[in-house]
C-alpha cells in the first residue's frame, strides 16, 4: 500500500515539444507496484497548454482545480472545469489548454502504467 500527499510529490517540467507552462507530478506509478495504472497530476499555468498530440492508449482525467478546454480532432474547444471527468480514446488527437487568465488548471490524468 502507498499513501502520499501531492505536496510531497516532485514537480517536474515534462519534455514535450509544443507544451507551454506545464508541471507534472506522478504520485502513483508502476514504480510503486501499481498493476494497471499510473496517476499523473498536470498543472497548466494561465495561457499554458499541452502539445496537440495523439497516442495509442486512452486516458481518463479528473479536473481538480480551475477551468480549461480540450481541443478535439476537429479543432473544437470543449470547456472543462473543476469536478469534470474527461476520457480521451486511443489515437484521438487532443490538446489541453488553460483558458483562465489568472488561475492554474490542475487535472489528474490516469493512463495504463506502461505509458508513464
Amino acid at each position: 500500500m502507498k499513501i502520499t500527499s501531492l505536496d510531497k510529490v516532485e514537480r517536474i517540467i515534462p519534455e514535450m515539444e509544443g507544451a507551454k507552462g506545464i508541471h507534472k507530478q506522478v504520485p502513483i506509478s508502476k514504480d510503486d507496484g501499481s498493476p494497471a495504472f499510473s496517476f499523473r497530476v498536470f498543472t497548466i499555468e494561465p495561457d499554458g497548454h499541452s502539445p496537440y498530440h495523439q497516442h495509442p492508449f486512452e486516458h481518463v482525467n479528473y479536473i481538480i482545480e480551475g477551468h480549461g478546454a480540450i481541443v478535439t480532432e476537429t479543432g473544437e474547444e470543449r470547456e472543462i472545469k473543476k469536478g469534470d471527468f474527461a476520457m480521451v480514446l486511443p489515437n484521438e488527437k487532443h490538446q489541453y489548454k488553460n483558458i483562465s487568465a489568472s488561475e492554474p488548471f490542475v487535472m489528474i490524468c490516469a493512463v495504463p502504467k506502461e505509458y508513464e
